[in-house]
């Protein structure tokens, strides 16, 4: 069974423009998917987004901009990250290069998400933007994502300012293309599925950073938070090397160490728009295949218990059943419905038991029932191995069984609880669509 496995080497760095242009660059097959969820959430007339090709210290990179309408400047001084949460609108450490035309005179300002102008939304509570990102007509899992992402960045902030999340104000998110950040991630998370996620050390970079409270340590208060229990080095070179966005992307994925071995499959690297002395500033995705060993069938000898009941209420066998279900060494319960001595019918319970709890769930069936009797015997049994995934669909999440058959297929079933609230012809649609038809991954 093959799963992917997405390692970030963050050379510059990490910023959300960065890890969507990385990514949309390892997987330029899925530009449409996350170009249109942007487009989605944002209104008419504020700008859009756009990917281009280019150069950071000799090496080739793409670059996700934006063009903001309608007399917007292209040509970036610097960065990518806009001000922080918390940060002023106008004289920020984190005020956009395309806006000004120069270099911070702190000179601690490495990269931003977009240097842009000013086209910010009217509001940026965090509720006001999870709304947003909520309504919009986006891609199956999008929203889920880039609402998570949204939520670690605003728990953070309320943390470092001791305020309700939900009062939370998002001076950056406020920012078109800000918000486009989170939504391009959020897409591109969603139809990546179960893939695993690791990072390089980061940079720790250095300096200060401008914002409304006054000068902050590099990296910012909220960023710290959201980057605890993440590797460091000190490359020499200051300014902030990991955005806010950047770090919420990092958390949300629980982006790890460890990379398994396997096929490299794709790598894309994704670039800042400031030029860093000695190296590129650059943030590259390598895509990996990593082939899973299959389990060979598991034999095993498991108890099979049985019993029948003519006198107790399709209530109260339900009530029975389901607790006897909860029981950890019970592998299997099954219900039949039969005819009985002198035409009367009864439930026949079938249960699979582990051998050595046998008589623990004996004893239980004579609690929970009106059995005076019961009788066991032992068999034999062969399980396929499964593994449990879930995937984004346009219904939300959801819970996956993958089986590899004998012959080397794989099949997959839907958690049917997972559907349980949709029609029967809904719920076969889904079903037939998840189960018969490969993902995007």
């Amino acid at each position: 069974m093959i799963r992917r496995h997405v390692h970030l080497d963050a050379v510059g760095g990490i910023a959300g423009d960065m890890f969507v242009a990385a990514m949309l660059d390892a997987r330029p097959e899925l530009t449409d998917r996350v170009m249109g969820d942007v487009d989605a959430v944002l209104p008419p007339g504020v700008g859009r987004a756009r990917l281009v090709d280019g150069l950071s210290a000799g090496i080739r990179v793409r670059r996700l901009l934006w063009q903001g309408e309608p007399d917007h400047v292209d040509e970036p001084a610097h960065g990518h990250e806009r001000p922080h949460p918390h940060a002023a609108a106008h004289g920020s450490a984190h005020e956009r290069g395309r806006t000004r035309g120069h270099d911070h005179a702190h000179g601690n300002h490495v990269h931003g998400d977009h240097p842009h102008g000013d086209h910010a939304a009217d509001s940026g509570t965090f509720a006001e933007m999870r709304a947003r990102i909520a309504a919009a007509p986006l891609s199956a899992g999008t929203a889920e994502q880039a609402i998570c992402i949204l939520t670690a960045l605003a728990e953070a902030e309320a943390h470092v300012h001791c305020m309700p999340v939900e009062d939370v104000h998002f001076h950056e998110i406020a920012d078109w293309d800000s918000l486009l950040d989170v939504v391009a991630a959020g897409s591109l998370i969603a139809v990546l599925g179960d893939a695993s996620w690791s990072v390089s050390e980061l940079p720790l970079g250095g300096g200060t950073v401008k914002t409304r409270h006054g000068l902050m340590p590099v990296p910012a208060p909220a960023t710290a938070r959201l980057l605890e229990g993440f590797a460091w080095r000190d490359d020499g070179v200051g300014g902030e090397r990991v955005t806010p966005t950047g770090a919420a992307i990092l958390r949300h994925l629980r982006a790890g160490r460890q990379r398994p071995g396997g096929r490299l499959a794709a790598t894309g690297t994704g670039a800042g728009t400031r030029e860093l002395p000695g190296m590129p500033n650059i943030l590259r995705a390598m895509v990996t295949e990593v082939t899973e060993a299959v389990e060979a069938p598991a034999d095993e000898t498991v108890a099979e218990l049985a019993f029948d009941i003519d006198d107790m209420t399709g209530e109260e066998i339900a009530i029975a059943a389901q607790r006897l279900r909860e029981i950890d060494s019970v592998l299997d319960l099954s219900l039949v419905s039969l005819m009985g001595k002198k035409g009367r019918p009864f439930s026949g319970f079938r249960l699979l038991v582990r051998p050595d709890a046998l008589d623990d769930v004996a004893a239980r069936c004579l609690v929970e029932t009106s059995t005076i009797g019961l009788r066991w015997h032992m068999v034999s049994r062969r399980r396929l191995a499964r593994a449990a995934r879930s995937v984004a669909t346009d219904e939300g999440r959801l819970r996956l069984k993958e089986v590899v058959r004998p012959d080397g297929r794989v099949t997959r079933k839907a958690e049917s609880d997972d559907l349980a609230a949709r029609t029967l012809g809904e719920r076969r649609e889904i079903k037939r669509r998840i189960e018969d038809e490969p993902d995007e991954r």
